[in-house]
């Protein structure tokens, strides 16, 4: 049973959710799976919805938008707050959200995370049908009696985590490209900053943190001395320099 294998209090701790799937009844089982994740509130390959709630004392409902609306008009996001009890509260739409979205926001408890539908069996299939699996988002095709591409399934689970490799280089040293550091990419930031960078080596070296020279494509000269609010990139080299 689906609902008996899914463990809501593990399930909201990972990183990533690798789905196996017949390739036979693929579309099949994956909405099955869908519905019973989104029924422990976990939401896959989506974003947090884009919309403001501020709860007031008093004033009654108001609502603003920086975008068109679709799904929703005022009278049904006021409807939803009604039902909610959130009758002085100001609802602000920074994208062409849905009720679902709507009422996610409201809830504030929804889990959204990457997910793989790993489509086991491909070597029951021909190459045709094959292609037509591939139009399936967020998808990685393998056969794990022929051990066939376990390599790309492994490329496709980086893929989904959304992480960035970055060198350290010790002064009057090479970089150290065998064990990068290892930082989730921030979208609301763009990236992870330098003082993330200090604070996964360790928590203490920011106090003494003076400058940082970096090495990559986030920035212009290479080296360039940057600051602890510097963005990096994917596959940057930073040295840091401590305060003397």
């Amino acid at each position: 049973c689906i609902r008996d294998s899914i463990n809501a209090e593990y399930m909201g701790t990972c990183t990533c959710i690798l789905i196996i799937v017949d390739v036979l009844k693929p579309l099949t089982h994956k909405l099955i799976i869908e519905r019973e994740l989104e029924g422990y509130g976990i939401r896959l390959n989506q974003s947090p919805p884009n919309i403001s709630i501020k709860i007031k004392e008093k004033g009654g409902f108001g609502m603003s938008t920086t975008c068109s609306l679709t799904h929703v008009d005022r009278e049904i996001v006021k409807g939803v707050m009604a039902e909610y009890r959130m009758l002085n509260a100001d609802v602000c739409f920074k994208e062409d959200a849905t009720v679902d979205q709507l009422v996610d926001a409201i809830e504030a408890n929804r889990v959204y995370m990457p997910g793989v539908y790993v489509m086991n069996k491909i070597d029951q299939i021909t190459i045709e049908e094959l292609d037509i699996i591939n139009r399936i988002p967020h998808n990685c095709p393998i056969s794990a009696k022929d051990e066939w591409n376990l390599d790309g399934l492994l490329d496709c689970i980086w893929d989904h985590l959304d992480l960035l490799r970055i060198y350290t280089k010790p002064k009057g040293n090479i970089p150290d490209y065998n064990e990068p550091v290892i930082l989730a990419n921030n979208n609301v930031t763009g990236g992870p900053t330098v003082e993330q960078f200090c604070n996964k080596l360790h928590r203490q070296l920011i106090k003494s943190f003076k400058h940082a020279w970096v090495w990559g494509s986030s920035v212009k000269h290479n080296p360039q001395k940057v600051g602890k609010d510097h963005v990096l990139r994917d596959e940057d080299i930073v040295q840091i320099v401590k305060k003397v």
